[in-house]
């Protein structure tokens, strides 16, 4: 990293140049609360036209952390031609789940709009994410519309204010999502420790990705721990099952005696099949 060159990139975005992976740090895809909203891009050598979402939440908790610091985390879609963008969303404990969904759907938005200026193609982007961030995923990918905007009905005093037309075109195609919540009705709680998930059982159904599968979605692939205690591989099967009902193109990767979380080999597994799951779906 010590050979990295510092620059500066109009007035909302740095650009650095590490090795072989071009990023541009902190694009501006709206506000909130007059704090912005931002995603990084990180751009291979020999890029192949497409690009990837990664969505960075844990328990929708989206935690900043320099672009240059996550080039470990993204080197196996880097290394296969890949875009990445890491998008941020506004993050607990001051903002909620719903808020979340409707930040990452205005971020996704922002880069379609933008895809040739990244030199990627609109009609190639995926999205991933692990947890909260595969819930986020899934929420994109079979809610390009977002329908749940409406049914919820939540918007703040003064309000997000997004670079992007909410009735702007965002659709995805391939996700990968690692153990995600897809019923948020079992998660919804009203315990002051888990204020992201405060939230009325009318939302939860509206932000609930099993609510949204419907024949010609995205491919969408799951990679789930079978003894995960924190996300259930429940979630995923049921997931499965209403994808399956409504003639889907879906796989289910099950990780033996694994939890939520992946190491070592199944650490490896889980990448591998990522990519190649991207590789056969976005493809020229």
């Amino acid at each position: 990293m010590s050979r990295c060159a510092l620059g500066l990139a109009t007035f909302i975005c740095s650009i650095t140049v590490c090795a072989e992976i071009r990023i541009t740090a902190d694009v501006v895809y709206g506000h909130k609360d007059g704090m912005a909203l931002t995603y990084d891009v990180l751009a291979p050598e020999r890029p192949n036209g497409a690009g990837i979402l990664s969505m960075i939440s844990g328990a929708w908790y989206s935690i900043w952390q320099a672009p240059e610091q996550r080039l470990g985390s993204m080197q196996h879609l880097l290394d296969a031609g890949y875009t990445v963008f890491a998008v941020h969303h506004g993050s607990a404990p001051r903002f909620n789940v719903v808020e979340a969904v409707s930040d990452v759907r205005a971020a996704t938005r922002h880069i379609v709009a933008r895809a040739a200026d990244y030199k990627v193609d609109a009609k190639r982007l995926g999205v991933t994410g692990a947890s909260a961030g595969g819930h986020l995923s899934l929420m994109l990918a079979l809610n390009p519309e977002g329908k749940d905007e409406e049914l919820t009905g939540r918007r703040r005093w003064l309000g997000p204010r997004y670079a992007s037309s909410a009735k702007a075109s965002a659709p995805l195609a391939a996700v990968v999502a690692y153990f995600p919540p897809v019923d948020m009705t079992a998660f919804m709680s009203q315990d002051e420790r888990s204020p992201q998930l405060k939230i009325t059982e009318s939302e939860a159904v509206a932000i609930s990705p099993v609510e949204y599968a419907t024949e010609g979605d995205p491919p969408v692939l799951l990679i789930h721990g079978d003894v995960d205690r924190v996300v259930p591989i429940e979630q995923s099967e049921i997931l499965v099952k209403a994808m399956n009902q409504n003639n889907m193109t879906y796989d289910l990767i099950v990780m033996e005696s694994a939890g939520h979380g992946f190491r070592g080999e199944q650490a490896e597994q889980a990448r591998s099949a990522m990519v190649a799951w991207f590789d056969e779906h976005l493809g020229p």
